[in-house]
């Protein structure tokens, strides 16, 4: 059936009705019978529970210690109040970080002031005192003109409005959040909240009825549904916060039925994600959305597995059983990923490894466990507040978790993802310790998109030489009509060729074909790039990982294309790169050709070669071409913030002219010369 009909069943569906007894008419009444009450939903005890929250109690001491600490310095500060003129400024200058950095800290200090409260509830002094911060932080939350982003409301469009339409809720990834949040609130300290100030409670409820529950039982327009077949990360984070918000706010007895009826919805909506989900478990924009994504879909279906006493459990699909196995399959080493599409290579360890490591215990793959319990520090909370209020109380209140022995990532040899056509393979399996290469397929109409068919990472000792950008910061033009004259999302800053002048434009129907992988002593991409261009002959691309000789090959073969005038535009739009002029054309009637690779670290010509000192003092590398060929570097200064946490202050592009050939060979190795260890 298609994932657009209203009576859409998928894999999650089935599972459910048959774990139920019943059928896709019958589920949503005998989803009613299955779930726990309002007070028992939600898999975190209440403040009541002092075994957990009071003096000596399970909770995770050291992540306690540095929230009450944090909490207390909270309190000489005043709140965060996100601005109009911030929200209003998105128009002016398309800046988002302005409105959502000051939410994103209100956030934080509610989740804080909740935490203390529940911890301190025995105190006379502090326990009151931690009360009110909770208090003012809700109220402020239900004051709150919207809970939406402003970068993803619809005021503007629909309206005319730079200012959130109070009588028009949007509901998006941030009003999820801010339901999620309210919910959490709710479960910890609401019964003491509500104590000491009543009718905070029923404030509560009527801006989630407003803001949530009305908005999305009667709109099926939102794009997030996936009704449209396109199912991207937004689906189980949004899906996941209602189902939390309605398995906790909707406790009324007379609501018990309206309760079950979002709660299915909820599912029927995130069953089109676990749908879509390649049985390999792969996520197109990356390692760094899998947390946002198919980590969302797993924390949501944990909480339902809770909620019903195990009856409704999903981890048998096994989509969802393969995607807890992704993150460590991304791994090059340390903190370093490979990146796709939006995704960076470097992202905050903040991560709630805890929700993968629960996953991982469920699905019964010790690899990805471990993987989890590499990031579980002697003497480290074992979670913070960054990442949201419920992945905060779900990770210092989960005892296998909290006693978990650090262990080490495992670093698979080989990896080969047919969905996304994505191979990453390292010189040896258990140790990021060599070389390790990664390439993909692909198409260039995938979530997050960037322009990169056909492109290829190289990583020495697991921190990444030959590199794919990532994305800047996001701001209004990201997603809009603008996007690919973004440098870094256009195939000129990729490592993938440029075609008789041509670069790749977006779009699905621009894609790899004839895509193979082989593993085996040598690991082996190859595949067809053309039609990821417009208007050029046959590309043929190989990146071979030679493990005996140490070394990483790239190889290209084609046949050049006619230079007769063509209707097929090229590739030449002003990008503000003072650098680029070189790139366009090489003679009177011909467009240059080049085979380009983006580099990181400190980068040095040494003939018909570049020596490259990674970052992080990783082993250095040799990269070497043939002789003849022209060769320039072309160095991009960065200043934004998102680039240069992961990149430093450069990046530098090298560019080989080989316009007058028919084939080429770029070999990248360790440099024998220098390859002590200098870590």
């Amino acid at each position: 059936m298609d994932a657009a009909s209203p009576a859409y069943r998928g894999r999650l569906a089935e599972t459910y009705e048959r774990q139920a007894g019943t059928d896709a008419a019958g589920f949503a009444a005998a989803l009613a019978g299955l779930l726990a009450p309002p007070s028992q939903a939600l898999p975190v005890a209440t403040a009541d529970d002092r075994s957990v929250w009071g003096p000596g109690g399970s909770a995770d001491p050291v992540s306690i210690r540095g929230i009450l600490e944090r909490a207390e310095a909270d309190l000489d500060q005043p709140w965060p109040v996100p601005l109009a003129s911030a929200a209003a400024r998105l128009h002016d200058d398309g800046d988002r970080e302005g409105w959502e950095s000051v939410l994103y800290e209100r956030q934080r200090r509610l989740s804080r002031a909740a935490v203390a409260a529940a911890v301190l509830a025995d105190d006379p002094v502090r326990g009151p005192r931690s009360l009110a911060e909770v208090l003012d932080g809700v109220w402020l939350f239900c004051e709150q003109s919207s809970w939406c982003w402003p970068a993803h409301d619809d005021a503007f469009r629909e309206r005319g409005s730079v200012l959130p339409v109070v009588t028009a809720p949007y509901l998006d990834l941030g009003a999820g959040e801010v339901a999620s949040l309210l919910a959490w609130v709710d479960q910890l300290i609401g019964d003491r909240l509500e104590a000491r100030y009543p009718g905070i409670r029923s404030r509560v409820r009527y801006e989630m009825r407003v803001r949530i529950f009305e908005p999305f039982t009667r709109r099926r327009d939102w794009h997030w549904l996936g009704l449209d077949g396109d199912v991207h990360n937004w689906n189980p984070w949004i899906h996941g916060n209602v189902l939390v918000a309605a398995l906790r706010l909707l406790d009324d007895p007379a609501e018990a039925d309206e309760r079950a009826a979002i709660v299915a919805l909820a599912l029927e909506g995130i069953d089109r994600y676990v749908s879509v989900l390649p049985d390999d478990g792969a996520i197109d924009e990356g390692y760094a959305y899998w947390w946002n994504g198919a980590c969302r879909a797993l924390e949501a279906l944990d909480v339902v597995r809770h909620a019903t006493g195990g009856v409704l459990d999903a981890s048998g699909i096994t989509a969802l059983r393969e995607t807890v196995a992704f993150p460590h399959r991304m791994h090059l080493g340390a903190d370093w990923y490979l990146n796709l599409a939006d995704g960076q290579a470097r992202v905050s360890a903040a991560q709630p490894w805890h929700a993968l490591h629960r996953a991982a215990i469920a699905a019964g793959d010790r690899d990805a466990a471990a993987h989890a319990a590499a990031h579980r520090t002697p003497g480290s909370p074992a979670a913070i507040e960054h990442p949201g209020f419920g992945r905060l109380l779900r990770g210092i209140t989960d005892p296998a978790w909290i006693a978990a022995a650090q262990d080490s990532s495992p670093f698979p040899r080989d990896v080969w993802l047919p969905s996304t056509e994505v191979l990453l393979a390292r010189s040896h399996g258990g140790t990021a310790r060599g070389l390790t290469m990664a390439a993909k397929g692909g198409h260039n109409g995938e979530h997050h998109n960037h322009n990169d068919v056909g492109s290829f990472i190289v990583a020495s000792d697991g921190v990444p030489v030959v590199v794919d950008a990532g994305r800047p910061t996001y701001t209004l033009q990201t997603f809009g009509p603008d996007r690919y004259d973004i440098w870094t999302m256009q195939s000129g800053w990729h490592n993938v060729p440029v075609i008789d002048g041509r670069e790749q434009p977006p779009g699905a129907e621009f894609a790899a074909s004839g895509v193979e992988a082989s593993i085996g002593d040598d690991s082996v991409f190859s595949a067809e790039l053309s039609g990821a261009y417009p208007g050029v002959g046959p590309w043929h691309r190989t990146v071979r990982l030679e493990r005996a000789a140490g070394r990483v090959v790239v190889s290209d073969a084609w046949t050049p294309a006619a230079r007769a005038t063509s209707q097929i535009p090229v590739v030449e739009r002003a990008r503000n790169e003072r650098d680029e002029t070189h790139a366009s054309t090489s003679g009177a009637g011909t467009r240059r050709t080049e085979v380009r690779l983006l580099l990181a670290g400190d980068v040095v010509r040494d003939g018909d070669a570049v020596a490259v000192t990674p970052l992080e003092g990783a082993t250095p590398v040799r990269i070497s071409w043939p002789a003849g060929v022209e060769a320039s570097l072309v160095v991009r200064e960065l200043d934004d913030p998102v680039l240069t946490s992961v990149w430093g202050a450069k990046l530098t592009r090298l560019d080989l002219d080989v316009t007058d050939r028919d084939a080429i060979a770029v070999t990248v190795e360790l440099d024998q010369t220098n390859a002590e260890d200098t870590r």
